[in-house]
């Protein structure tokens, strides 16, 4: 079966830093387009980040520009997250997801198969 394990979330200050791992497995990895996903309490779940198959493309909503990178190595089925200079609004529950669009589509969460039980970031002010 397939699964998507999402860890490395937790509590930090603002203006910090955290890194969450994606790990996949029972899927063809490198055949899918993997996300970020976040969602925080009594909101809807939103587009943080995309990369491509290969890794060469990538992209990010524009609340995170510039502070969050995502990376993916295929060799260990697991995608990244690095998350710095965080904020209060980003506290959420972050969720990785893969599907079959090309990285610069499926920025909606309905076209992912596949999705993560989430990790929980919470950034104090």
């Amino acid at each position: 079966q397939v699964q998507l394990v999402e860890s490395g979330g937790g509590l930090v200050q603002a203006g910090g830093s955290l890194r969450l791992s994606c790990a996949a497995s029972g899927l063809t990895f490198s055949s899918q387009t993997m996300a970020w996903f976040r969602q925080a309490p009594g909101k809807e779940r939103e587009f943080v980040a995309i990369i491509s198959r290969s890794g060469s493309g990538k992209n990010y909503a524009d609340s995170v520009k510039g502070r969050f990178s995502i990376s993916r190595d295929n060799a260990k089925n697991t995608v990244l997250l690095q998350m710095n200079s965080l904020k209060p609004e980003d506290t959420a529950i972050y969720y990785c997801a893969a599907g079959p669009k090309g990285w610069f589509l499926g920025r909606s969460d309905d076209e992912y198969d596949y999705w993560g039980q989430g990790t929980q970031v919470t950034v104090s002010s």
